[in-house]
């Protein structure tokens, strides 16, 4: 089975997704029989290299034209959800940044097959550890841990040597009516919009598995 995931390491709703998916990948066959590919998708193109003035409630409250004070209880809502998947978010610690260079990594991080070890490390960095993922040493600290050398890191994203992947990634998003991320479609048959449930994720890679019979 393959399961195709459109993401951006800056959504907190694609690393619960991304943990609910696991989770129910283990209550049905090991995670070995599914291969697992990350598509890129930016949220918000506009945003800087980075906005280290801004963290995600203030940012939000500049976005949606809300208060602070909401911002924080819609993200003290998002860091709960985080906590029930195991993920201990520290969204006051983050650093509003371009994606564009994370995705630039994760693009070569597939090249060696480690694109999904190379998201769970962006999405730590960013949630939980409040680095900044558009910076040089943030992307050269996170390519070495999965076996990326400095040297093809640094020419990856100053060349930007994955930029038609990258672009097709997200007009292929486009084409399959993609609003909004995570968005999971299962060999090209079924999808699902969001941090699901664990229960519904078992349910559609049951149905798949069910077809393969």
């Amino acid at each position: 089975m393959k399961i195709e995931i459109w993401s951006d390491v800056q959504c907190p709703f694609c690393y619960i997704g991304k943990r609910h998916l696991e989770l129910a990948i283990l209550q049905v066959q090991p995670i070995e029989s599914i291969e697992i590919e990350w598509k890129s998708f930016q949220l918000d193109p506009t945003i800087p290299e980075d906005l280290e003035s801004q963290n995600s409630y203030t940012y939000l409250a500049a976005k949606k034209g809300m208060t602070l004070e909401q911002s924080i209880t819609m993200h003290e809502n998002v860091t709960a959800m985080a906590l029930a998947a195991g993920l201990n978010y520290k969204l006051e610690n983050t650093i509003i940044s371009n994606s564009y260079n994370a995705h630039q990594l994760i693009q070569l991080a597939k090249t060696i097959k480690k694109g999904d070890e190379m998201e769970e490390l962006l999405f730590e960095a960013y949630f939980c550890e409040g680095k900044n993922i558009a910076h040089f040493p943030t992307l050269i600290e996170l390519g070495q841990q999965i076996g990326l050398s400095e040297p093809e890191i640094v020419a990856a994203i100053t060349t930007k040597q994955f930029d038609d992947v990258i672009n097709r990634d997200i007009q292929e998003s486009q084409q399959i009516g993609v609003k909004g991320v995570p968005f999971f479609v299962f060999d090209r048959k079924y999808a699902l919009s969001g941090a699901q449930p664990i229960e519904q994720f078992v349910k559609c890679i049951q149905q798949v598995i069910s077809e393969k019979i």
